[in-house]
Formats: structure tokens, C-alpha cells, sequence
């Protein structure tokens, strides 16, 4: 099997590693869980979220408080479009595979396309961006 072609498939978020001025963040608390999906006909989708969100009082899907869908939002992060390899280091592991954001929970990234550097090491997956100094590690889901 081609190294590209282990891309492909279901991940799971093992850990999150975000820098601030150098110092380490934790936007979406301890132990965030998440699953990033790369499929075989060229779509990406990235689902991470903090534990412990509270739900919504009312228990509709969408009629919380302001309060609760902004506590709701900030504890997660998603989004889900195309993705392109452009590029394979066979010396460092690494692929270098472009994001195009279709649909995002920040719409900040809505139609943004963002280069991943992923690095396969050891049955894991860890992927680094070039818009931040975010470290992503994943494992394969069976």
C-alpha cells in the first residue's frame, strides 16, 4: 500500500497540542476527543470537541440560550471539504496535503484552503499546519 493511501480512513484524536506565545493552550480543555475521516474520493472531515459541555436546558437541538450554544461552540471545532496530496517527503515520512474548508464551524475558515504536513511514526498520525503552531496526534480507528 502506498504511504498515501494510509491516509485514508477513520482517525481518532489521541492529542492536541496548541502553542500560544510558546506557551501550551488548551482551547478545548483535557482530553479533547475528536475524528478526522479522509476518504478514498478525496474528502477530509475534522470533528473535535471538549468533554463536558453541558446540554442545552431545553434538550432541542436547536433552541438553546445564547449563553449555551456559545459555550457549545467555543468547546468545539469542525469543518469538512475537499483534500488534495500535493507533496511526500519519503525522508521525514511526511505528506503535505491541502484542506479546502466547505463547510466550518468557524466561518472564519469558510472556502479557505489550509496546508496539513502529516507524519506517519509509529502507528500514529501526527499532523501540524501552517496557520498555527497546533499539534494534532491520531490514531487509526479499526
Amino acid at each position: 500500500m502506498k504511504l498515501t493511501e494510509y491516509l485514508i480512513g477513520t482517525w481518532e484524536l489521541v492529542d492536541y497540542d496548541y502553542q500560544i506565545d510558546g506557551k501550551k493552550s488548551e482551547p478545548l480543555g483535557q482530553n479533547p476527543t475528536g475524528f478526522l475521516m479522509y476518504t478514498p474520493d478525496g474528502y477530509v472531515s475534522a470533528q473535535m470537541m471538549k468533554q463536558g459541555r453541558p446540554a442545552y436546558k431545553s434538550r432541542d437541538l436547536h433552541t438553546g440560550t445564547v449563553k449555551e450554544m456559545a459555550e457549545a461552540a467555543h468547546g468545539y471545532l469542525a469543518y469538512a471539504g475537499a483534500y488534495k496530496v500535493i507533496d511526500f517527503d519519503e525522508e521525514s515520512n511526511t505528506i503535505t496535503v491541502l484542506h479546502t474548508m466547505s463547510v466550518s464551524m468557524n466561518p472564519t475558515w469558510l472556502g479557505e484552503t489550509q496546508k496539513r504536513f502529516a507524519q506517519f511514526k509509529d502507528g500514529l498520525l501526527t499532523i501540524t499546519a501552517d496557520v498555527n503552531d497546533a499539534k494534532l496526534i491520531w490514531k487509526k480507528v479499526k
